[in-house]
């Protein structure tokens, strides 16, 4: 899995790289058929008194793109909540993909012998 992590007007700790990977680690729990991810944090300086946090996760499996964002006034809740969000899309792609039809039983044939 490749795993790339940058930040746009902001610089990305040790520590806030740390908490991606631990959050990230129960989307990979669940699914682990992920082939890359980039995760995009970002801060918005809309006005003074409001500054948005935004994080932006694009997780790419096999066949598909799942692209999730989630802005917050703090980075470390926008984090949570887009994880969270990534993890439901992942647990209905999973559930998309995994086969549900069960091959009968070859019947047998009773006078065939």
């Amino acid at each position: 899995m490749n795993l790339t992590i940058s930040g746009h007007h902001l610089e990305v700790t040790p520590a806030l790289r740390e908490y991606v990977l631990t959050k990230l680690d129960r989307v990979t729990r669940h699914f682990d058929q992920v082939v890359d991810v980039n995760v995009l944090l970002t801060v918005e300086k809309l006005k003074e008194k409001e500054r948005r946090q935004r994080a932006e996760v694009t997780l790419h499996v096999k066949g598909r793109d799942i692209f999730v964002e989630q802005s917050h006034e703090d980075l470390y809740a926008a984090i949570d909540q887009l994880m969270d969000k990534l993890d439901r899309q992942v647990m209905r792609h999973k559930d998309r993909v995994q086969d549900h039809h069960h091959t009968a039983a070859k019947r047998w044939e009773a006078g065939a012998e």
